[in-house]
Order: structure tokens, then sequence, then C-alpha cells
């Protein structure tokens, strides 16, 4: 892990160099993004930091919060194509990948690529889908391909699955298995909004919706130039040895059965990066990693039964990590 941390991260503080200004393009997409999702500047930034880690990402809560709209502002603020699925029990794992048809003129079979051939995908209510058609998703996720009778088949860059879901205890819900969660580098909660954001949310749909007004921001060039900033960003070996501390607790803790993988490590550390590169650094400090260990870890540790209940897990897993936080040292 150290040696793979050595390899892909700059060493030194040289100032990124771009052909464009990235601070002003980043700013101009969260504030895009802001003029529909009120109140929650916190949960942008994070969508962000996924997309410029080039990660994937998981937003959970209750029906009506406004994770879909998050998902299409996003999407509709990049000049991407854009494919929204909607996840139901009767859908197919072809639905999403694609398929061979038989052309009776030809003779031959044809391939009709799904809608995850596209460089952004909403899968809106992902755990409404059965496993069998949740799964088909995760070597699109992992590796940027699919493979369908033999042939494997590239997809298009950058890409980005922006998934979201009802919790686990609603009904008509079948849970994401560790595997798949595992895929999303960040999972974020959107809570209610205040009365006073809820108050600026209505008057903003009074004659339009808002999410009709958002324009492309960055283009695909932009957006991979950007990706490709994010492993400059210089992280100190002080930051590594607090950002693996953190990892082997939750791998010895009581509370936990399930600790980090070292998949969970590198999002951690690739995001952090991210957020440095979006508040305007060229160097990571202690607390980019300690505002993400939540949202990109509490979906990967799994708590003991010992210590669970069976309704609020995912408060119990950040109830633990919050725990190993304090815990840890912060270097100085």
């Amino acid at each position: 892990m150290r040696d793979w941390i050595a390899d892909n991260t700059a060493t030194s503080a040289e100032a990124i160099v771009t052909k464009f200004d990235a601070g002003a393009k980043i700013a101009e997409l969260q504030a895009a993004i802001e003029s529909v999702i009120r109140g929650k500047s916190e949960t942008v930034k994070f969508a962000l930091v996924t997309l410029l880690a080039k990660g994937h990402l998981l937003i959970e809560d209750v029906p009506g919060i406004g994770k879909t709209t998050l998902s299409n502002a996003l999407a509709r603020a990049l000049d991407l194509s854009i494919q929204r699925i909607q996840f139901t029990s009767d859908l197919l794992p072809s639905d999403v990948i694609g398929l061979s048809i038989f052309d009776q003129k030809s003779g031959e079979f044809e391939w009709k690529p799904g809608p995850i051939f596209s460089n952004v995908v909403v899968a809106d209510e992902i755990n409404r889908a059965t496993p069998k058609t949740q799964s088909a998703l995760l070597e699109a996720m992992a590796e940027e391909q699919v493979t369908v009778e033999g042939i494997s088949r590239r997809l298009p860059l950058p890409f980005m699955v922006i998934a979201t879901q009802n919790p686990s205890e609603h009904h008509g819900t079948y849970p994401l298995p560790e595997s798949q969660l595992d895929r999303f580098m960040l999972r974020l909660h959107m809570g209610y909004p205040s009365l006073e954001d809820e108050r600026s949310i209505l008057h903003d749909r009074e004659r339009i919706n808002p999410l009709d007004l958002i324009r492309p921001v960055l283009d695909q060039g932009e957006i991979i130039e950007l990706q490709d900033m994010v492993t400059s960003v210089r992280f100190d070996e002080a930051l590594v040895d607090y950002l693996l501390q953190i990892v082997d607790e939750t791998r010895h803790s009581e509370v936990l059965e399930l600790g980090i993988s070292p998949r969970g490590s590198l999002a951690l550390f690739r995001s952090a990066q991210a957020m440095a590169l979006i508040e305007g650094r060229n160097y990571c400090i202690a607390d980019d990693i300690k505002r993400l260990v939540l949202p990109c870890f509490a979906h990967r540790v799994i708590v003991n039964s010992r210590s669970s209940g069976l309704k609020n897990r995912t408060r119990e897993a950040e109830a633990a990590l919050q725990d190993i936080l304090q815990k840890v040292a912060v270097p100085v």
C-alpha cells in the first residue's frame, strides 16, 4: 500500500499547471449544482470529490429528499453523454448492459449497447432491482468495461455511476451486497433542509424548475484534465501514516466485524487529494482525511452482531468510525 502511494503521488510542492482556470471552473460547477440543491454545500462538494477522483457515488436517504435531483444536477452540469436507469424488480441485466439481437436480413447477431455505455449513468433507486441486475454494474464500475458473450467492450471515459437508494428497511428493497457497496467511492446522506432553505426551494419552483436552467460547465477534455491533476496533489508521508493507522484500527476494532480493504484505503487516499484540489490547494492536510472518513468508510465496514441493532447499522458504523478518529493522533 505504501509503495503504491509513493509511486502514484507527487512528492514535491510544484504548482499544478492547466490550460484553464481550474479553481474558477470547479467553483462554477459547484455554484450551478447549488442553484438547485439548496443548503447542502458539503454534500455537493463530496459529489464533486467523487467526480474528480474517478469514483462512483451512492446517495442514500428517504424518498423526496432530493437524491435524484442532485444526481441530475451534477449530470446536466457536465457536457457528457448521460443515461438514467430506473431500477425496478423486473429490470434485467441485459436492460442495463445491452444484448445481441439476430438480424434476419443480414443473418447475423447485431450488438445493441445498453444505457451503461454513457459517461454518466444515473442509477435511480438501485436497491429496488434484484441482486442479479445489481451485479451487472460490478465489472463496469471496477474496470470501465463490460463483457458479454466473451467479448469485452470498453466504456466511454470519463465514466461515473451516480446511484440513489432508499434505506434498506423500506419495503421492496434488496440490500446491496458488500462487493457492490465497495465499488462506490463515497456514500452520502442528504438529510432534510432547514426551514429557510426549504422556503427558497418553494420560491425557486414557483414558475419553473431550476434544473432546466443548468447548462454544461465542464466538457470531456476539461474533466479528464482535472482528474489527472488530482494525482499531482502532494500527500505528505505523515498523512500516509495517519490514513493507514485509521485503516488498521478498523481491522482490529472489537466493534467491527469487517474492516477497511485496500480498495477502501485507496478510495480515501484519492478522494482526499480531490478535496484538496477543490479547496484550491496542491497539497493535502489532515482535515481532508478526517472529513472524508465517514462518507468513504461507513458503507464499507460491518458492525458485529454483539454491538449492532437491526435498524441503525449505518449510524452505529459511523459512531464506531468517530471513536477511531478520536483515538488516532492527528499529525502536527
